[in-house]
């Protein structure tokens, strides 16, 4: 049977997109998932200090109303970073949630980083997977009575896309888990193509990366990664701005997508009935918003979707956007409606097997049915 999702666009004359937002949440009958007095994690991606990309904050509002209305404790929460970014810890990740306008004065809700001060502040989750028996699971996230993931959908250099499914998968996995899911990666540097701004040296959370001299570029230095001191985590390749850093792949490039299904898995574990999905088809960059800046969008804006079915909500949302023609002075731009724009942005990333995998473990359905409100 195909799981249901809802649809409204942005279009607006006497209503506002949160009053739309709103009714969207009521008609995917997401009030149900609420108790009276349940603790509700709202997850949310705060987004890297530098991107604009991330969900606008009173869009957040709104749903943090309605859990109130519906006499839930609502709190904002997501996981501490692997990269050495300004999200990597719990005082520098609360710090740029705020500069990001996640404020209570904003919001309406505490946030709580799911994993702690340092990311070590995990539940170890059984599940049945592929690859794990277990998986790190960021603890407020886990002891929450239901969820309400919000996310944004756009791009991502080793998965294709980020939707739903990473939004809680590698969203929720702690540090550890973040690891874990990103073990198969093993980058290599091209020398001609790096033109030594160190952002990928400080970027890194293993120290792996070294500069050296080089007198192939203005700067006199490149990049060296130092292969025994790789995590594999691969997050150098999204923050460098040249193109020089290039993923290779310990075993195949399907394993980070299962292995980031098999921690939504264990993101959802124990919350039957108790999950929403909210995703947000606006301002679709190419990056994910982990990297501190965002590049014009590859498409336009289409709209607000709403599931219970996070395969099926993922699915629906790349056909929406791969059934568009790509925007003018995109890194896109010139592709047609119903070319695969992640694709086209990422010509070696196959973004199915996420799906595939994800729908194997029981996460959801491939087949959907629009409901449009």
């Amino acid at each position: 049977m195909a799981s249901k999702v809802y649809f409204t666009n942005l279009r607006t004359t006497k209503t506002s997109l949160p009053d739309k937002l709103e009714k969207l949440f009521h008609k995917a009958g997401f009030d149900k998932t609420i108790a009276p007095h349940d603790l509700v994690a709202i997850k949310v991606h705060f987004g890297e200090p530098g991107n604009l990309a991330y969900i606008r904050p009173p869009f957040v509002r709104r749903v943090v109303n309605i859990v109130k209305k519906l006499e839930g404790r609502p709190f904002l929460t997501d996981a501490n970073t692997l990269y050495a970014g300004k999200r990597a810890n719990a005082v520098d990740h609360l710090e740029s949630a705020i500069l990001n306008g996640f404020d209570y004065a904003v919001a309406g809700a505490p946030l709580i980083i799911a994993d702690g001060l340092t990311g070590k502040d995990y539940i170890k989750v059984p599940i049945k997977g592929k690859y794990f028996r277990e998986v790190n699971i960021g603890s407020a996230a886990h002891h929450a009575h239901a969820m309400i993931v919000l996310t944004h959908f756009k791009g991502h250099d080793l998965m294709g896309f980020g939707g739903a499914i990473k939004n809680v998968g590698m969203g929720l996995g702690s540090r550890s888990g973040k690891q874990q899911m990103h073990s198969d990666v093993l980058p290599s540097i091209k020398d001609q193509k790096c033109i030594g701004c160190q952002k990928c040296f400080h970027w890194c959370p293993a120290d792996a990366i070294e500069m050296v001299p080089y007198e192939g570029n203005k700067a006199g230095q490149k990049a060296h990664i130092i292969e025994s001191k790789c995590w594999g985590c691969g997050e150098c390749v999204a923050t460098c701005p040249s193109g020089a850093i290039t993923p290779n792949w310990r075993t195949t490039p399907e394993a980070a997508q299962e292995k980031m299904a098999e921690y939504a898995l264990g993101a959802v574990s124990g919350k039957k009935d108790k999950v929403a999905y909210i995703t947000f088809l606006m301002n679709i960059s190419p990056n994910c918003d982990c990297i501190p800046q965002n590049d014009s969008p590859i498409v336009q804006d289409i709209g607000m979707l709403a599931s219970f079915d996070p395969v099926a909500l993922d699915k629906a949302c790349v056909d929406m956007v791969n059934n568009l023609p790509a925007l003018a002075g995109s890194v896109i731009e010139g592709k047609h409606a119903g070319e695969d724009k992640f694709r086209a942005v990422y010509p070696t990333v196959d973004w199915m097997p996420q799906l595939a995998h994800a729908q194997e473990l029981g996460l959801g359905s491939l087949e959907y049915e629009i409901i449009e409100i």
